[in-house]
């Protein structure tokens, strides 16, 4: 690719907020981390959005004339419109012009056009969406998957997605031997219906990760599993609750503490720890969830994504390419082929 710098293919045109909170984001990303963007779209839309006295001959746009919209159907828009932004995005890396690609537009679309055009990794039948949540351990986040790709799944899926949810975890997290557990409505072996345990034994006799047993649904945020695996439904379910109570907890202490004097001069002494709260509850801090299991770096952002957002999901993107987490995944399924 001509250059040792990370180089992300941003879809300048998904999200809610397109194109200027997406280019923020890129710019901001290229200035401190070090990588390179390439912003597909409409390029008259995109040097717009813009800062004035923008040199652009330090910025790459990549035309792209069409863009997915979120109510179309995505797979026949991705098939029909070949030349969406979220297409070209994904053909920079199929072509190894790119290191990864990121959208914040209709996540459907974006799965399936990296299906379609850089294809599953070996040996794996489904990517998963993953996505990092807080818990309250401070430092030790928990990586959940899948929290929308298939709303169905076979209990090897599930296997898969531990595979894989492991790889992530410790080399792009940093965790040392995640631990690894199955949402179920009970710890028990015994418990759920026919899938999950048939998934359970299946996960426990994997000996390419460290399953201690299921996932309460008040486990998820406990700090007890690094790692913790689903359907795509109950896992989208979760994924959408779970920002809205942290939503609800910011309002609340936004509104509550300021009450009264002693609110007010609590809340400036609290500044600082208000702070840090946010940065640990908020779904932006998090920038994106990554798709796991297609042969290419990708990640997917929330369509309200901002430029904070779109940063941190470019540096989640940036480590995800310094740790190999791609060549991780298949070296553990060529040994466990070698193996078998």
């Amino acid at each position: 690719m001509g250059s040792t710098r990370v180089r992300i293919a941003i879809d300048a045109m998904g999200g809610d907020h397109a194109p200027g909170e997406i280019v923020a984001g890129a710019l901001r990303a290229r200035e401190e981390l070090g990588v390179e963007v390439l912003l597909v779209g409409d390029p008259q839309q995109i040097k717009a959005a813009l800062p004035p006295k923008t040199n652009f001959g330090q910025v790459e746009i990549v035309p792209a004339q069409e863009a997915i919209a979120m109510d179309e159907e995505p797979l026949s828009a991705v098939r029909r419109k070949p030349q969406a932004s979220i297409n070209v995005a994904m053909d920079l890396v199929k072509q190894k012009q790119a290191d990864a690609v990121f959208s914040a537009g209709h996540s459907g679309a974006a799965m399936a056009a990296a299906l379609l055009r850089l294809g599953r990794l070996p040996g794996i039948d489904r990517p998963a969406i993953g996505t990092v949540f807080p818990t309250i351990v401070a430092g030790k986040p928990v990586l959940i998957l899948d929290v929308g790709a298939n709303v169905d799944c076979r209990p090897k899926f599930l296997e898969q997605f531990a595979v894989m949810g492991s790889a992530y975890s410790q080399y792009v997290i940093g965790t040392s031997e995640p631990k690894v557990g199955l949402l179920n409505i009970g710890e028990e072996d015994s418990k759920g219906n026919d899938a999950a345990v048939r998934a359970h034994q299946m996960l426990r006799e994997n000996t390419q990760i460290n399953f201690i047993g299921n996932a309460e649904g008040r486990d998820v945020l406990s700090g007890r599993f690094d790692v913790i695996v689903c359907d795509g439904f109950v896992g989208n379910v979760l994924l959408k609750f779970a920002e809205a109570v942290g939503e609800v907890i910011l309002q609340i202490l936004r509104e509550e503490l300021p009450q009264g004097l002693h609110g007010q001069i609590g809340s400036a002494l609290l500044k600082p720890n208000l702070k840090r709260i946010k940065q640990r509850m908020d779904h932006a801090e998090h920038g994106g969830a990554l798709l796991l299991g297609v042969a290419g770096v990708c990640f997917i952002g929330h369509g309200s994504s901002q430029a904070p957002s779109i940063f941190n999901a470019i540096r989640m993107a940036k480590e995800a390419v310094d740790n190999e987490v791609l060549q991780r995944i298949q070296s553990q399924y060529i040994l466990e082929r070698e193996s078998g």
